[in-house]
């Protein structure tokens, strides 16, 4: 963070606490937010934002003269006032592919911390390469994909790593587990991206060409077979998410990853006829949404700004395997909580801000992931917040194993 940021009128700044996941990320900060420190609300629809302070006083009193600020996406002055105000940005405003940019580069020219919860690659991808430079010049830390996408897998990884020996090549493969559903916003975000897969690698490859490289250290992430973990007992399903790549960017930045690092990232199903099935299933769904009317009669499907019932949310679950071998050594580590995509991720992402606001991180600018930006401070948090990073089995191997 930039020294000169102290000064600014609000410590935190929340834009979309009217949407759904924005509305759980408001009452968090308000049941956690440091006394004398300063909270602000931004949106585009006043009235809207009217309403939310009254829910917010009655989890947290000294909360009844937060202020409201106008921000619009559509009118980057406003953006830009919002940002140099804060110290810590946080947008849960998506599909961030569509209205995400200009609050970014506020940010990044204000010299102003900011964390999302997108899981678009081409939207982080495109971020850093308009963005990126100003913002490491001007001190401001951009972090995206603070939600379930991606910190339990980022810090997931980052924790397996803490638990191997040191200087040593390393593979950690990861594999997550939910019952959980899907809300309208993390659907419509999901529907742009696989609509736009030619974008998606170009954006890829511009990042590959401006991103710096280790010397002397490897770091990759590799695409695994559908096929049976006998460590876990359970069918792997590679998984075409953001998170092996914001794992292989946090590798890239700590060298305490290891000379040699390897992750792959899948998801875990019991039987092999559900991993059949979803296979099956994404390669449709992947093949429909090439099709716009079909694109958009699945998006109405679940409207923007809804999710599920807090009955729902209150019988859901995650976990996130990590298995990691290195310098003969073999660890299993787990990541688990609640509701992944709404209680925890409104918990993940107020305690990424409050982290960056209130901690003393290591000195990093620039875009950069919740790994390189908060490490073991985040962790730490969020093992007080009630999500659990926890030793299941730690062996020697004489031989890598699956």
């Amino acid at each position: 963070m930039s020294p000169c940021t102290h000064s600014r009128p609000f410590d935190v700044v929340l834009l979309g606490a009217t949407g759904f996941t924005g509305a759980l990320t408001a009452e968090y900060l308000a049941a956690h937010f440091p006394s004398r420190a300063r909270l602000a609300l931004a949106g585009r629809n006043q009235a809207k934002l009217e309403a939310v302070p009254d829910r917010l006083v009655r989890i947290n009193q000294q909360l009844d003269d937060v202020a409201l600020l106008h921000a619009d996406s559509c009118d980057p002055q406003s953006l830009a006032r919002v940002a140099e105000s804060a110290r810590v940005v946080i947008t849960t405003v998506g599909p961030y592919l569509e209205y995400g940019e200009p609050l970014v580069a506020a940010c990044a020219a204000a010299g102003t911390d900011y964390v999302d919860l997108t899981g678009e690659p081409e939207f982080v991808d495109r971020m850093y390469i308009e963005h990126h430079a100003t913002a490491k010049r001007n001190g401001a830390r951009i972090v995206h994909a603070c939600g379930f996408d991606s910190i339990p897998h980022d810090l997931g990884a980052l924790f397996t790593v803490q638990q191997l020996p040191n200087d040593v090549p390393v593979t950690v493969r990861g594999v997550v587990r939910t019952n959980a559903t899907i809300s309208g916003g993390t659907l419509h975000s999901g529907l742009g991206q696989l609509s736009r897969p030619r974008a998606m690698l170009q954006a890829a490859a511009g990042r590959r060409r401006l991103e710096p490289r280790p010397r002397g250290r490897q770091v990759r992430t590799r695409t695994g077979r559908p096929r049976r973990d006998r460590t876990l007992d359970t069918w792997l399903i590679p998984l075409p998410t953001i998170d092996p790549d914001v794992v292989r960017r946090s590798a890239l930045a700590r060298p305490d990853y290891g000379p040699d690092f390897t992750y792959s990232h899948y998801a875990g199903v019991r039987h092999a006829v559900t991993a059949a099935g979803a296979l099956a299933g994404f390669t449709a769904v992947l093949a429909a949404v090439q099709i716009p009317p079909v694109r958009r009669a699945i998006g109405r499907g679940i409207p923007q700004g809804e999710g599920p019932s807090a009955e729902r949310r209150d019988r859901t679950w995650f976990t996130v395997d990590m298995i990691g071998e290195g310098g003969g050594q073999r660890v299993h580590t787990q990541v688990s909580g609640a509701d992944p995509g709404y209680t925890e991720t409104a918990k993940m992402l107020a305690e990424s801000a409050l982290c960056l606001a209130f901690d003393d991180n290591p000195p990093t600018a620039g875009q950069v992931t919740t790994a390189t930006a908060m490490g073991v401070n985040l962790l730490r948090r969020l093992s007080t917040a009630g999500i659990s990073f926890a030793v299941i089995a730690s062996q020697t191997v004489t031989h890598a194993g699956r």
